[in-house]
């Protein structure tokens, strides 16, 4: 089948996100959050002190990229990091005082880009439009979910075979110190022993 722009889906694809894209920056402005950050100081601020992984799931940013968003939002002062009680690896991210007036200045403005994307189609075609959308995007989840399993999986063993050796090398050492060293007779005793025998 010959390639067509009308039957592309990534064509397609790109023309819907350009066009939102437009709308957003047209209605939120250059004074404003980005799309990717809104999207990261809305979910901050719905569920707070998610972890930096929490959020990879739930906004769908890769993990580098959201890393280097989280780090300049936090120099605009927008959020805040800190280790988690459950896991001292883990960052829990909040969303500061700025954070919460630069999400409530854009909310209506981002609300209003939506209404006049999904406005391009009659309405009795929008619900099943983003329907459709949201099940794409699960669809997505569900395959970053399926290449992450191995990886985890690995990652559990590794640190199975290390806590493993771990008691073993705690063990050995254990054992080493209990072990009563034995002792050898004096080479002199020996010999008069054997002298009175005679």
């Amino acid at each position: 089948m010959a390639y067509s722009l009308k039957n592309s889906p990534g064509h397609l694809l790109r023309r819907a996100q350009q066009y939102a894209h437009d709308l957003y920056s047209t209605e939120v402005g250059s004074t404003g959050p980005t799309p990717r950050q809104y999207e990261v100081l809305h979910v901050v601020a719905s569920n707070e002190g998610l972890s930096q992984t929490d959020l990879v799931r739930h906004t769908g940013i890769d993990r580098s990229t959201l890393a280097d968003m989280i780090a300049r939002m936090m120099k605009k002062g927008l959020l805040s990091r800190k280790r988690t009680k459950e896991d001292a690896r883990a960052n829990a991210v909040s969303i500061t005082a700025a954070g919460k007036r630069m999400l409530k200045s854009a909310d209506a403005k981002v609300g209003k880009a939506e209404t006049k994307a999904l406005a391009v189609l009659p309405k009795t075609q929008q619900a099943a439009f983003m329907k459709a959308l949201r099940t794409y995007a699960e669809a997505l989840d569900k395959m970053d979910e399926t290449a992450a399993a191995p990886k985890k999986r690995a990652a559990a063993k590794t640190t199975k075979k290390k806590t493993a050796k771990r008691k073993t090398t705690a063990k050995r050492k254990t054992t080493a110190r209990k072990a009563p060293a034995k002792r050898k007779a004096p080479a002199k005793r020996k010999a008069k022993r054997t002298t009175k025998r005679r």
